[in-house]
């Protein structure tokens, strides 16, 4: 029986300027990801409708986050980029999970409870309904790894839950038609249509925090510019924004005991760690001991060599929306075709008359 093909998915939301934690969190890795993978990545539109239904410039900041997908480094060449609407599939997917997924699974979504809040009535069904699209986004590729944070670990538990009770519930069909794909669950060998997608977390910053406040996630939607680092950001601001990062009045410890109940500066040598591809305990030994005051000017340093160039490209590639269009288009199409092949096999199990 044949095995699923390795395969990488991921996407971001056209919502909003990118900030360091993206960066590190999401688009460093996914540079990292297409030497070794398949890679299929995807400005995620149809989901910013859950956040902002009406946008003036959605057309744009799709351009935008193509344009920083391909400044920081993914070669249109090895990697499939595009934006989800050029691939209806993924709607079409995720109707058909809609009716697989639970409204109980649904509602235990934390990101639901914290977006829809105390007026969950009030809120879109697309909101609701926002975790089955992931998974159709995902599935449709019949992907096998996701590149995730921390926060997006419960989403992807349930594109899993998915496609167990899709493979399950059909599992008769799958058999007849000569479907099923052989994979491990466990020490079990199992065979369904879908595959149980893994989760890649790794690096020691898979969850940037505030430069204002430790305990929080740096976030595009905090009123507080400095509370963030922008990929737009030049020399002058990236320094400003480390020189005001929030800090305690200790020096730096010498091990990594000595960050617990420390979080900004825990922050701090994550994001020195992930920017210079070292680890945490690498840096603790070079700057363990030592003040902020000697510590924040080499992050600064570090910071503004490796995000400004990222900055320069990404105005260069955006001033040139043609091209941003061309790579977004042919994008579109080659994942078109991988999507379809997917939906003529999934019409086929549930019954779906569309030839």
């Amino acid at each position: 029986m044949s095995e699923f093909r390795q395969l990488v998915f991921s996407g971001i939301q056209p919502t909003g300027n990118l900030h360091l934690g993206n960066y590190l969190g999401a688009l460093k890795k996914f540079v990292t990801l297409q030497d070794t993978y398949e890679c299929i990545y995807c400005v995620v539109d149809l989901h910013s409708l859950t956040a902002t239904l009406v946008h003036e410039d959605l057309a744009d900041q799709t351009r935008a986050i193509a344009a920083a997908y391909l400044a920081c480094g993914l070669d249109p060449e090895k990697s499939i980029i595009f934006n989800q609407a050029r691939v209806p599939q993924h709607a079409e997917l995720a109707w058909i999970f809609n009716c697989v997924a639970r409204i109980g699974w649904m509602n235990r979504m934390t990101q639901f409870k914290d977006k829809a809040g105390k007026d969950r009535e009030n809120a879109s069904l697309g909101l609701l309904a926002y975790p089955s699209l992931m998974a159709a986004d995902i599935l449709v590729y019949r992907a096998t790894h996701v590149p995730v944070g921390e926060d997006q670990k419960q989403h992807l538990e349930l594109t899993r839950d998915i496609a167990q009770k899709f493979n399950n519930d059909f599992s008769a069909r799958i058999a007849e038609l000569g479907y099923g794909v052989e994979m491990a669950v466990g020490e079990e060998k199992v065979s369904g249509f879908f595959p149980l997608t893994e989760p890649l977390i790794e690096g020691p910053a898979t969850r940037v925090m505030s430069l204002r406040d430790g305990s929080k996630k740096m976030s595009k939607s905090d009123p507080s510019d400095l509370s963030r680092i922008n990929l737009t950001d030049d020399a002058d601001a990236i320094a400003r924004k480390i020189r005001k990062a929030k800090t305690d009045p200790e020096p730096l410890p010498s091990d990594l005991a000595g960050l617990e109940g420390r979080p900004e500066a825990e922050n701090l040598i994550g994001i020195y760690a992930a920017l210079a591809d070292i680890s945490r305990e690498q840096v603790i030994a070079e700057f363990g001991g030592r003040q902020f005051s000697d510590f924040k000017p080499a992050l600064a340093d570090l910071a503004v060599a490796t995000l400004e160039p990222i900055g320069k490209e990404m105005r260069r590639i955006a001033a040139d929306p043609a091209y941003v269009d061309k790579v977004l288009r042919d994008g579109g199409e080659r994942a078109a075709v991988i999507a379809e092949e997917t939906m003529k096999k999934v019409r086929e199990i549930v019954g779906l008359l569309a030839d």
